[in-house]
């Protein structure tokens, strides 16, 4: 059988499976029916001119809040219900920002995504400005006004750089390297459960803050996971005060090439270009790990944008010595292209390089380390959880 035709087959079998599942489960009372149309409003980014507004129409999901002590039964289907999500086809979306009202179609997935110029500057003094969505159609007899608020990045005056960041075991813990647990962590847990690298979000708060402590540096996160997770990942972020920004994930299609290197390079270095593209005056950090292609990506953006990369964090989550070896060999170029390469497995390690260079304020390690230690239980602050996975530490190492 020729790969297409087995895509295909792979596919419908999928698709037969889903259908059985939902018919079972709501036999079994545990699935509902049909839900009230929704649009899942995602943030955006903007310079004040141009802004970008996307999101998702469909069915909505039901997924209840996220506690503690839900058992992973519970977060099996709540993750059943994300992936099942009944999106709105070619649903169409009246957005609403400075005055302008614009219509946008839905693809067949119900996702929309477009570019707003606006007829004047948005003008204030707060980092997000808001969009109102409305959706046109389809609509239901019972339910017939369906709206939403987007929110939108724009920043401000006073941003000295950005930072965009990676997710997935640079944020999150993961263990994408290790597919299974890497399946089993997403599919059995959820907010409350889903973990954070120790220190994390007192450095982001660092970095949004900046090097005087007084800045509103804007922090973007691009990653491949699907958009079906959006949810998790925004109520996550809140939860563990990681700061807010935009969130570039991707569809997730039934096709195993999505496991694939090039497919996350295909997603994120556009995306990445994007931003960039949007703020020419900006240096951006890029913060993401080793168990994708974040290091080649990253090296790619230094040759693009010459002089706007002044660093590069990586995170070390492979203990592969072939991979940290090809990392070592991205070192040179990197110094060479101008910028500086840290790679290790340790927070604080790149909190105090972003300090030494004045990213962020001496003052603001102390937090750091005890955020470190509340996350990895040693100070009793929070309950305990594991750390960094329990690889062998490597040493830090420095190219600058």
């Amino acid at each position: 059988m020729s790969a297409p035709r087995w895509k295909d087959r792979l596919q419908q079998i999928a698709g037969e499976l889903r259908d059985d599942l939902r018919r079972a489960g709501e036999a079994a009372g545990i699935i509902d029916g049909p839900g009230p149309y929704q649009i899942a409003a995602y943030r955006g980014y903007g310079n004040g001119s141009r802004v970008l507004v996307h999101g998702r129409a469909l069915e909505e999901a039901n997924i209840p809040a996220a506690t503690a002590a839900d058992s992973i039964w519970r977060n099996l289907l709540s993750t059943y219900r994300r992936i099942d999500s009944d999106a709105l086809a070619h649903a169409r979306v009246q957005v609403s920002i400075g005055g302008l009202e614009r219509e946008i179609v839905a693809d067949d997935e119900g996702f929309f995504r477009e570019w707003i110029d606006l007829p004047s500057p948005l003008r204030s003094d707060e980092p997000w400005r808001r969009a109102q969505l409305r959706l046109l159609s389809p609509l239901r007899p019972d339910q017939p006004d369906v709206r939403a608020t987007a929110l939108i990045r724009v920043p401000d005056a006073s941003a000295t750089f950005g930072v965009i960041s990676d997710l997935d075991d640079t944020v999150i813990q993961s263990r994408i390297a290790n597919f299974l647990q890497a399946v089993r962590t997403v599919m059995l847990g959820n907010a409350r459960t889903r973990l954070p690298f120790p220190g994390v979000a007192a450095f982001y708060q660092a970095l949004e803050r900046g090097g005087d402590g007084a800045r509103k540096n804007p922090i973007f996160y691009v990653s491949s996971s699907p958009w079906n997770i959006h949810d998790l990942i925004a109520e996550f972020m809140e939860l563990q005060r990681i700061p807010a920004g935009p969130i570039s994930l991707r569809d997730w299609d039934i096709d195993l090439s999505a496991l694939a290197s090039h497919r996350h390079k295909g997603h994120k270095e556009p995306i990445i270009r994007e931003i960039l593209d949007l703020y020419p005056d900006m240096p951006f950090i890029l913060i993401g790990d080793s168990s994708q292609q974040d290091p080649e990506i990253y090296r790619a953006i230094i040759d693009a944008y010459p002089g706007r990369i002044p660093a590069i964090y990586i995170r070390n989550v492979n203990p592969d010595p072939e991979r940290l070896d090809s990392i070592r060999r991205l070192e040179r170029e990197v110094l060479a292209a101008g910028s500086s390469l840290l790679l290790a497995d340790d927070t604080y390690a790149a909190a105090v390089h972003a300090a030494d260079h004045g990213w962020i304020t001496k003052e603001s390690l102390p937090e750091i380390r005890e955020e470190k230690k509340a996350d990895t239980g040693e100070s009793g602050a929070k309950p305990e959880t594991p750390g960094a996975p329990d690889d062998p530490p490597t040493p830090t190492i420095v190219v600058e």
